[in-house]
């Protein structure tokens, strides 16, 4: 391995005893049921974020300025043996590199301007691949290269000026190996969510030069903790003090790697499908757990076609049926125009049972949910604004806060028009709508009321690492594929969630009977805005639980403040504020809770 000033650190996977920390805390008006429309073909998705880079100078991809975490996804193999990527620096800064998504044996090195390697990572097999170090002002390239076999990639990059001593490092959507560099009074580190969570890469502290018993650690989910603010928002850091008093302040981080030892603290529930739900990962819930996993302090309210039913009048066993409010003569999804049940979907993202040794996890394991129907005027379906007036009614009389989520369109509805407008404590995360595929900016109704009330947040929906048919993504990227459908954008949109997700399901058969599941198919995963808004419904759910003197307005500015920045840097109208960052956004509200602006 090579290095400026043996600076430059390759990520080294380690072995050693494990100390788990915690384990666990004490503990149509749809806007999708797209998949039995349309099956996409690969030719069919859109284009990759960053066109094919070449394999000389010449040609190398251009990123221009690294100011912030991105990612780039292609392929190197026998027909495109490299890939060449240049970016400028202008401040001294720290950098990042991670190489994911790897199925062949692939190198990846640093160049200087000259063309020199400064830093090179090439772990065997299909291992990611790290570089963590610092850089000073010039252009620099990064070179993807073959070593054996063929594979699709996924190249973070993140770069942050070093100011008053004190380094930063941003990590992306994936996984994640920040190591410390000495020389610096304080070290700031964001693993800003790890979509490969569940395929074992951790986003991981190194520091494996250093003995767990020679440090302090501040535990930020125990009473602990240091308040920063890296310019985004005050946040609740944990903090590691080393015996020289240099500080290490972290957020978004699975593991700690120590020389004796390696401490985990993420929140990894007993549930089997946990594994698979990437969006979850993505999000940094695993993180946020640490510190609520829900509280009786809000209510989720789910305004939507129902709940399916099975012939002896459950619900889906993993819906938390104990904690989940219903109207008798209304709650069952007469599965309208669809032989699949979207609200069932929907509550699953939310509120599944979680780490009682089945199925899948809920974003929200504690909070109480109410679901009503109102989608396709069937007998005794309730409108929006009745729906809404008694979702209020019900907190208010528990003491509640409230969060509800549409993952629909609707009619214009002025009655629910008035109630959004007088009840600004009320929260409404609705979804964007399915039709950014044709290339008209615009949200749909309701979700466009985002432009008019702080109160109402519009979603929009992000792939993974794989489109439905497979094909590789860059985590993050707004959904569209030609002929289907895509995530709406516009004015008004203020975040982005994950779609083509695990969640809950309930599927009517030729026989009339209902049977539960789950959508754990490639072709059957929950998609469209509609699988998102839940998403971003949950994490809210866990904000406010967090901090339950927050009004609606500040959980929308912290989750906006706080998201993972995509697309046109700061906010656009194609991604919003970004992505939703769930372990961010709950420091941010504890921050609040102790008096910071």
């Amino acid at each position: 391995m090579e290095g400026i000033n043996n600076q430059f650190v390759q990520a080294k996977k380690f072995s050693g005893s494990s100390a788990d920390y915690g384990e666990f805390l004490e503990i149509n008006n749809f806007t999708d049921d797209i998949e039995s429309l349309y099956s996409p073909s690969s030719t069919e998705i859109s284009p990759l974020v960053a066109p094919d880079p070449g394999s000389v100078f010449s040609t190398a991809y251009n990123i221009g300025n690294l100011t912030r975490p991105q990612t780039f996804t292609d392929f190197v193999g026998y027909s495109d043996t490299s890939d060449l990527y240049r970016f400028n620096l202008s401040s001294e800064s720290s950098f990042n590199l991670s190489l994911n998504g790897l199925t062949g044996d692939v190198n990846v090195e640093l160049l200087d301007a000259n063309g020199t390697r400064i830093g090179f990572a090439g772990n065997s097999g299909t291992a990611a691949e790290a570089l963590d170090g610092n850089l000073q002002v010039g252009t620099y390239y990064v070179r993807v290269y073959q070593y054996s076999g063929s594979t699709n990639y996924r190249l973070g990059l993140s770069a942050t000026p070093i100011l008053n001593n004190t380094r930063t490092v941003l990590g992306t959507l994936d996984a994640n190996w920040f190591t410390y560099q000495s020389g610096f009074s304080r070290t700031v580190i964001s693993g800003n969510g790890n979509i490969d969570f569940g395929k074992g890469e951790r986003d991981l502290l190194n520091l494996s030069s250093i003995y767990s018993n020679t440090v302090a650690f501040s535990n930020a989910s125990n009473g602990g903790g240091v308040l920063y603010n890296t310019g985004n928002g005050t946040r609740l850091f944990d903090a590691i003090t080393l015996n020289n008093g240099s500080q290490i302040l972290f957020e978004g981080i699975d593991s700690i790697q120590f020389a004796d030892t390696t401490l985990n603290l993420s929140v990894t529930p007993n549930d089997p499908l946990f594994g698979q739900q990437w969006n979850l990962h993505m999000m940094g819930v695993q993180n946020a757990w640490r510190f609520t996993t829900g509280s009786n302090s809000v209510l989720v309210g789910i305004e939507d076609s129902g709940l399916g039913v099975n012939s002896s009048g459950y619900i889906h066993e993993d819906l938390r049926g104990s904690s989940t409010t219903i109207y008798p003569n209304n709650y069952r999804d007469d599965f309208y125009k669809s032989n699949t049940s979207h609200g069932t979907g929907v509550q699953g993202i939310i509120a599944a049972a979680t780490n009682n040794g089945y199925g899948m996890s809920g974003i929200n394991w504690s909070s109480s949910v109410f679901n009503i129907d109102v989608l396709n005027g069937e007998t005794n379906d309730l409108s929006l604004a009745e729906a809404t007036r008694n979702l209020i009614n019900q907190a208010n009389q528990n003491g509640q806060r409230l969060v509800i989520n549409m993952s629909l369109i609707y009619t214009n509805e002025p009655a629910f028009n008035q109630l959004v407008a007088n009840n600004p404590n009320t929260l409404f995360v609705i979804a964007a709508g399915n039709d950014g595929h044709l290339g008209v900016s615009g949200l749909t109704y309701p979700a466009i009321l985002a432009q008019q009330y702080s109160n109402v947040i519009a979603v929009g929906a992000s792939w993974g690492t794989n489109a439905a048919d497979g094909s590789p993504r860059t985590p993050g990227e707004r959904i569209q594929y030609s002929g289907w459908w895509g995530s709406q954008y516009g004015l008004g949109l203020t975040l982005m969630g994950p779609s083509e997700v695990v969640t809950t399901s309930a599927t009517r058969l030729s026989t009339g009977a209902v049977q539960f599941s789950y959508t754990t198919g490639s072709s059957d995963r929950f998609n469209g805005t509609s699988a998102a808004t839940p998403n971003v419904t949950g994490v809210a759910s866990l904000v406010w639980s967090a901090n339950p003197n927050l009004n609606a307005t500040q959980v929308t500015q912290i989750l906006s403040q706080t998201a993972y920045d995509l697309g046109t840097s700061g906010y656009d109208t194609e991604y919003g504020s970004g992505f939703v960052n769930a372990d961010a956004a709950v420091r941010r509200a504890l921050a609040l809770a102790k008096g910071v602006a």
